[in-house]
């Protein structure tokens, strides 16, 4: 469960901030994706292309792209959906696993109305993966935002993709499906209807609350006062430790928060478990092809007393290659695992 929140005409920037909310940590780490890298969709390989675009990411077990922005100003952000509906994958058609879904528009696009195009045009299936740890499959929809302030949401339902495409669509956050969503909203006192502004951790409320406060932002005078206010809103929106509410695992308390600058390129992380913010600022990096992925270690680093924080453009490191979870993966995973019991 999470909260994603742009925010457009931040004194003529464009921000987006999210809540990463999950009952157990994601190992999560920063990425560098350069130019030039050869991927495929991670189910039959039927689908591949060589990355266009320099990213930096937040990973989940270093294995699934679940947040990022990449060099020209485009930014996705995968968020829990429990309605989500697959398909299996058909003989035919374009195929994207969960795990490479995001990293895909960022590679290839540089607004969100190409993203759409390309998704509307190919109907393009996203097919679930398992969960890496032996949780509960993901069940994932998808927010995309860029320099311009546009903005898309895509949904999976019956196995097809749902786009709400419009830079109207400024708050996702989870349950029920988005055009529900936007629904709901208009009921609250300041969204068009009467009732108090809500306060608990439902996705709903929470989609209330950034709603109204995202509105009632005074324009910033620097870069660190507009950062400050979108962190103030997704803060608002967070949901604190605790014990998950019975029979809803997933609705659990918010683990990291990042701040993205899509017209200045800064990439801004907040754990909620370590004390440091730290930032990268794109146009600092090299994303050259043939450069390397580089990773800047939060797992480890983080909980540092004297570890990373502030400006970690130039922190990075080589670590070898983030490898992104595929079907061919799990496929070789589970034969190895096969010989050794047999042994």
């Amino acid at each position: 469960m999470c909260t994603r929140v742009i925010w457009p005409d931040a004194n003529g920037a464009v921000l987006v901030g999210r809540n990463m909310d999950f009952h157990k940590d994601l190992d999560t780490n920063l990425w560098t994706q350069p130019r030039g890298i050869k991927r495929d969709d991670g189910v039959k390989g039927e689908l591949s292309w060589t990355s266009k675009y320099g990213s930096v990411i937040a990973s989940a077990f270093d294995m699934i792209s679940v947040d990022g922005i990449n060099e020209v100003g485009m930014a996705g952000h995968v968020l829990w959906l429990a309605e989500s509906t697959y398909s299996d994958p058909t003989e035919s058609g374009v195929k994207l696993s969960q795990a490479i879904w995001l990293q895909y528009f960022l590679d290839n696009f540089e607004t969100v109305a190409e993203a759409v195009d390309w998704v509307t045009a190919n109907e393009v299936q996203v097919i679930q993966m398992p969960d890496p740890t032996g949780g509960k499959p993901p069940a994932i929809h998808l927010a995309l935002d860029d320099a311009t302030g546009d903005s898309a949401i895509i949904e999976y339902v019956d196995g097809k993709p749902v786009v709400y495409h419009s830079r109207d669509h400024r708050v996702m956050t989870n349950s029920p499906t988005f055009d529900q969503q936007i629904e709901l909203v208009k009921q609250f006192e300041g969204l068009g209807g009467d009732q108090p502004l809500p306060g608990s951790t439902l996705a709903a409320d929470r989609f209330a609350r950034a709603s109204y406060y995202v509105n009632r932002l005074a324009q910033p005078k620097t870069q660190l006062e507009a950062i400050a206010a979108m962190f103030s809103v997704i803060r608002n929106a967070a949901q604190p430790f605790r014990i998950p509410d019975p029979g809803k695992p997933d609705a659990s308390q918010t683990i990291w928060q990042t701040v993205s600058d899509l017209t200045n390129r800064r990439f801004v992380f907040e754990s909620t478990t370590r004390p440091n913010i730290v930032w990268a600022d794109l146009a600092d990096m090299d994303f050259t092809e043939g450069s390397p992925q580089l990773k800047l270690d939060l797992v480890s680093d983080l909980t540092l007393v004297d570890g990373l924080s502030g400006n970690v453009t130039k922190k990075f490191e080589d670590k070898g290659p983030m490898t992104f979870l595929s079907f061919g993966i799990l496929e070789a995973l589970e034969k190895a695992a096969a010989a050794q019991a047999n042994a």
